[in-house]
């Protein structure tokens, strides 16, 4: 087994994600298997139970699993099916090494991180790695594992420590660190800096991690002399500084990493040869039909989000990656505007009444309504007159999840003319409840 092993230096925010997916793509269409793994150094046990405004969207699999929302961009660019254990977080492991204590299973021994919570990080990695998610039989060829967080994060210490052990156990040319950093340019000068890249890269040598290749994030194509200065002063050679500067579209991403042979210089160091698998050029001709594609899109089509955690895109990222899809797939332009539903309330007319002109300006605007999932009664009120206008006006209206639910309420309230109508998450006396909990009950389907 191959092991790539994607981390984050200089400020969060980077897309580690997309770059670990986009190297997926790229090895996957050199004739590899490929499966990924995400680890998330916070305590919660799973993605489940985090604010959609902290954390983003809440990523569910196949089999329930809740899970860090970088698992749906692994899933949507490799075209294969993750399990809950796809992802590794703080909370899992120490659950699993205290779970072990208890048992006795360490006989006695004083349980410390090093090597009880390494050696069960390590022990997790190797098992889930060697899961085919493809539906083809037999271990995948690589593992793409994305380090969440960022270089120097004292909650990344364990993984950090982890990965350097691991690093020894798999073996020379097994094993390729990708470490994605920051290239920022000073207004001032309007100078490309490497600064911020050299002391993450000297911290990731500092515990123990040295990076094979080095994946430069900046708003423009770095300079010559930049990449020359940054191989230098990071010894990494030339030839394994990619640059992934900003385009117009994620489908560029892994046309940039073949364009500048990324595939080339992780093959060299996972040695792939020595298995006697001679990997391919890869084949990207359906990434370049679709990035080409988005770029010619102008016919634009406005679809209004009605949510409430329209602060953080993020939050709804599969939808959006859906709608972008079908957008494209349609030759139209996707215009997403982001409509809070507590500002389309009634209440919000007198307590913000500048946000509720502006919110039912948007809707009003809209070619279509997308009213997605959420969970409590905030904003409930705003999404069933989202839901109201889309009928009465004939407008397209897809309701995913609670926004189904709101439209049931709404369909019963407004033309069934049951009034006080609801959910019997939001008001367990109502005399008509036309959405109802189901209670569990032991069924042999």
């Amino acid at each position: 087994m191959k092991y790539v092993v994607v981390t984050g230096g200089v400020v969060s925010g980077l897309g580690k994600g997309v770059t670990a997916s986009s190297i997926g793509a790229v090895l996957k269409a050199c004739g590899l298997r490929v499966t990924t793994i995400k680890i998330d150094p916070y305590l919660n046990t799973d993605a489940g139970t985090m604010s959609p405004f902290e954390h983003g969207e809440v990523y569910v699999l196949d089999d329930g699993g809740e899970v860090d929302l970088d698992l749906g961009n692994y899933e949507r660019f490799l075209d294969i099916k993750l399990t809950r254990d796809h992802n590794i977080t703080t909370g899992k492991v120490y659950q699993a090494v205290i779970d072990k204590e208890r048992r006795g299973d360490y006989l006695g021994k004083t349980v410390q991180v090093v090597p009880h919570i390494t050696d069960e990080i390590q022990d997790w990695i190797e098992r889930v790695a060697i899961k085919p998610v493809d539906g083809k039989e037999g271990p995948p060829d690589v593992c793409v594992i994305e380090l969440g967080g960022t270089i120097g994060d004292i909650e990344s210490m364990p993984f950090i420590e982890a990965l350097g052990q691991f690093s020894y156990r798999v073996g020379p040319g097994n094993f390729c660190l990708v470490h994605v950093s920051l290239v920022p340019v000073l207004n001032v000068v309007g100078e490309q800096k490497t600064k911020p890249t050299q002391h993450s890269v000297r911290g990731l040598r500092g515990l123990g991690l040295a990076p094979d290749i080095l994946a430069c994030r900046s708003t423009e194509p770095l300079e010559e002399h930049v990449t020359t200065k940054l191989s230098q002063f990071c010894n990494v050679p030339i030839s394994s500084i990619v640059n992934l500067h900003d385009v117009t579209n994620i489908w560029h991403i892994p046309l940039l990493l073949r364009d500048q042979k990324a595939h080339e210089a992780i093959l060299k160091v996972l040695d792939l040869q020595l298995v006697g698998k001679v990997p391919r050029e890869p084949k990207l001709a359906e990434w370049t039909e679709r990035a080409s594609k988005f770029d010619k899109l102008k016919t634009p089509v406005k679809i209004a989000m009605v949510g409430k955690y329209t602060g953080l895109s993020d939050s709804y990222l599969s939808v959006l990656k859906a709608l972008l899809h079908a957008s494209v797939a349609m030759e139209r332009k996707l215009v997403l505007e982001w409509v809070p539903s507590c500002d389309l309330e009634n209440s919000a007319a007198k307590e913000t009444p500048e946000a509720h002109q502006k919110a039912w300006k948007l809707l009003k605007g809209a070619d279509g309504v997308l009213v997605p999932g959420g969970f409590g009664d905030r904003g409930v009120e705003g999404k069933i007159l989202a839901a109201t206008y889309a009928r009465e006006k004939n407008v397209p209206y897809l309701g995913i999840c609670l926004g189904m639910q709101v439209a049931v309420i709404e369909f019963a309230r407004s033309v069934m003319k049951l009034g006080g109508a609801n959910s019997t998450e939001f008001d367990p006396a109502t005399a008509s409840p036309c959405v109802i909990f189901m209670p569990e009950v032991d069924c042999a389907c």
